[in-house]
């Protein structure tokens, strides 16, 4: 590297358009000692001899080890390197330093604002901390549920008068107006009572306080406090003094589910908050502090003692006389508020998050009408009360076919467990899955009439079984599906594909995963929610999907929606082959005890070992779903998707469509556990069959199966009489209990004996 190489000119160049001078550099260190050297440092100013090893005098310094090896004055021990400038911090003068601090300060201070615009943005602080109360009604009007916390309008400081005002500065921040968020006297005199051993005090500011209940969590840490001091900083700079009052009085908390100033004061004193009195604004600043533990309402003593504290702050603030805080007497309550409707069901809690939707945001309460039907509700618990389910739990949904719910039961008993297993539970469908493998078939072509292999599946690793060995060589699609074929529905599934099922599945409004590749699937092995299940049956019906179950009327769709909601239909033909089928399965397959005397449609579902009963289906306007299951997945016993399921489902379908419920009860079902890898068939054999009288019909028939015998016990012309079959023949007798048929009497014109005759 020569000394007037382009990087030499380069650093000649810096060195001569610096304003540094000079003396900033050692012209040996520089400029090298060659004679291209000495003439560059004359030109630059530097008139006295180069000192090969002179160190730089500024904020470089030069290591000799490092000289040019063509510098023919360097030592021959130097000339094995570069020449190297090393920049090394030295003395700056305290204005540079000022402005990098400057300009670093407002680079933090930007990131800073940044951070709490995104963090803690100031339109929140207008928000209510909590969802105001909403009161849900069933569509007659009839109140169902109260949810939601007691919120009011914001109030305003200039139309509150001083003395509602100076309560709360007294006990709370009495420098409120002073401070720029955070009051260091206050939080000293709070530490020191702290360590004296006096009572506990806080040193949070009113500022203080909104930024923590505003934007932080309440948890106990010094990161928390660092970050609510520099909120208090943020509030203090952007808002007024009053606004930021406004605010902490809007959202502070007063216990008994009451947030806000003017929440309070109707809810305690049924007065707006503009024309409290003294004592009872008194009172109500002394609940802020522990509004649970000084509730008037349960702890009246306490919170008088409260407030006999925050009186006597105001007379050592100067708001009040001694005299004044004397003559101030206890207020009297007067609550008006009461409520006995329940702060939850399970349509309710299903039903609050769309109501939260639909109200947006603000404090004012609100009312709103669902599509709940009072008396609808009332039959569906009747019905699920009528059945012996034992240990077991219970779920139904009613729907129109456009996605109403106008019914639900999640559980036995909403007290004992609020888990809903309408929404909430994810269980197996059993064979009402079935439903979108048949669909599928029928979009691809197939037709009710045409036959399937219902033989046993003997190869492959999936082999299942159809309950107690019933198969046939073959098997019309519209049999197949009313006797619950397993092994014909793996075998279509294979035939349609299971890309054709899902997709199917898919358009129905199905959102749970559905595995691919797996013939289970045809038996109904992928979980999903009983809700799920019922509206993609509504689907079917209405023969418009996806159907999408709704707590609120839904809209009706104008001309020129039918082509832009995106929702799809099948053919009229296929659809009237589905139900054709689903009505055989009801008519004269596993679901007749499901069936009412006009058209209805549906399918039952039981799964391995009896761990889910199902059945859904539809007549007229009502699309209703029924599951029956143990909330630890264990088995049933006898009880399948063809019994309890579809006598519930047919008692709600009957008191729904007006023709009564029916006149006896279910019998009990006899606990035993059918076992077997694959789930049963949901039609009961006569082995299933519990004791006791089985009801025949709509009227008082009855059926008493036996070992040997079967007995039928109805009424002709009023008289009862039995109907048995046994291994001797058919015969007729009166009902056990009456007395024998009497003979008539022989006509007295004519003689007895035929030997009379003439």
């Amino acid at each position: 590297m020569k000394g007037n190489s382009p990087i030499t000119r380069w650093w000649r160049s810096r060195l001569r358009d610096s304003d540094t001078g000079p003396s900033a550099w050692d012209s040996s260190g520089y400029f090298g000692d060659t004679a291209d050297g000495m003439a560059d440092r004359a030109a630059a100013g530097y008139d006295r001899p180069a000192q090969p090893d002179e160190a730089w005098r500024s904020d470089y310094s030069y290591d000799p080890a490092y000289e040019y090896q063509q510098d023919p004055y360097a030592p021959a021990s130097y000339r094995t390197g570069w020449r190297r400038f090393v920049p090394v911090l030295g003395k700056r003068s305290r204005w540079w330093w000022l402005r990098k601090g400057l300009v670093a300060g407002f680079v933090l201070f930007l990131a800073l604002v940044a951070w709490l615009a995104f963090t803690a943005p100031l339109s929140k602080s207008l928000e209510p901390l909590v969802p105001p109360q909403i009161t849900l009604l069933a569509a007659d009007g009839t109140p169902i549920a109260r949810k939601g916390s007691v919120v009011d309008q914001p109030v305003q400081a200039a139309a509150l008068p001083d003395h509602v005002i100076e309560p709360f500065l007294a006990i709370e921040d009495r420098r409120f107006y002073s401070h720029w968020g955070i009051d260091p006297r206050g939080l000293g005199r709070a530490v020191w009572a702290n360590v004296s051993g006096g009572r506990v005090e806080g040193g949070s500011t009113i500022t203080q306080q909104l930024a923590k209940f505003t934007f932080l969590t309440p948890e106990r840490s010094m990161t928390r406090k660092a970050r609510e001091m520099l909120i208090a900083f943020w509030l203090e700079t952007w808002l007024t003094k009053d606004e930021i009052l406004e605010r902490y009085l809007s959202n502070a908390y007063f216990g008994d589910n009451v947030y806000g100033l003017r929440a309070a004061s109707l809810h305690y004193f049924y007065r707006q908050p503009e024309k409290l009195k003294p004592a009872q604004a008194a009172m109500l600043a002394g609940l802020v502090q522990a509004p649970s533990r000084l509730n008037p309402v349960k702890h009246y003593a306490r919170a008088e003692k409260r407030m006999r504290l925050v009186i006597g702050s105001m007379v050592a603030a100067g708001y009040i006389t001694q005299g004044e805080a004397d003559a101030m007497a206890a207020p009297r309550l007067d609550v008006r508020t009461e409520s006995n409707l329940p702060t939850g069901t399970y349509f309710a809690d299903w039903a609050l998050p769309q109501a939260r939707k639909l109200a947006g945001g603000g404090y004012a309460r609100q009312t709103m009408s669902t599509t709940l039907d009072a008396r609808l509700q009332s039959f569906a618990r009747k019905a699920v009360g009528r059945a012996k389910l034992g240990e077991a739990q219970v779920a139904l949904v009613a729907m129109r076919t456009n996605g109403e719910i106008v019914a639900m039961v999640g559980g036995k008993d909403y007290k004992a467990s609020a888990f809903n297993r309408v929404t909430q539970a994810k269980r197996q469908p059993g064979s009402t899955f079935k439903l979108f493998v048949y669909l599928a078939a029928l979009r691809e072509g197939w037709e009710p009439e045409d036959t399937i292999d219902n033989s046993e599946i003997v190869k492959g690793s999936y082999r299942p079984k159809n309950a107690r060995g019933r198969y046939s060589p073959t098997i019309t699609l519209e049999d197949g599906l009313a006797q619950s074929s397993n092994v014909a529905a793996v075998r279509l599934l294979r035939e349609v594909g299971d890309e054709a099922v899902i997709e199917t599945a898919r358009d129905l409004g199905v959102t749970a995963p559905l595995a691919k590749g797996d013939p289970s699937l045809a038996l109904g092995t992928s979980n999903m929610t009983l809700l799920e299940l019922t509206a993609a049956y509504a689907g079917v019906a209405a023969n418009r999907f996806p159907v999408e179950p709704t707590a609120f009327p839904a809209e009706e769709p104008g001309w020129l929606d039918w082509l832009t909601d995106g929702k799809d239909s099948i053919s009229g033909s296929d659809q009237a082959s589905m139900e054709r089928m689903l009505r055989s399965a009801i008519n004269r397959g596993t679901g007749r005890a499901a069936m009412l005397p006009g058209p209805n449609y549906g399918k039952t579902g039981t799964t391995q070992d009896n761990r889910d009963a199902l059945f859904v289906g539809y007549a007229g306007e009502l699309v209703v779903g029924v599951w029956i299951g143990n909330d630890d997945n264990s088995s049933l016993g006898a009880i399948s998707g063809g019994t309890t399921p579809a006598r519930i489902w047919r008692d709600f379908m009957r008191q729904a469509q007006g023709l009564g419920a029916p006149k006896a009860p279910a019998p009990a079902p006899r606990p035993s556990d059918p076992g077997g890898p694959v789930e049963p068939m949901d039609v009961p054999d006569l082995d299933d069959i519990p004791d006791g009288d089985i009801p025949l019909g709509n009227g008082d028939a009855r059926m008493r199966v036996e070992d040997d015998a079967v007995t039928v016990s109805t009424e002709i012309d009023g008289l009862p009489i039995e109907l048995r079959v046994d291994q001797d023949g058919f015969r007729v007798s009166p009902a056990p209990g009456q007395p024998p048929t009497p003979r008539p009497p022989p006509d007295r014109r004519e003689p007895a004996d035929p030997r009379d005759r003439r």
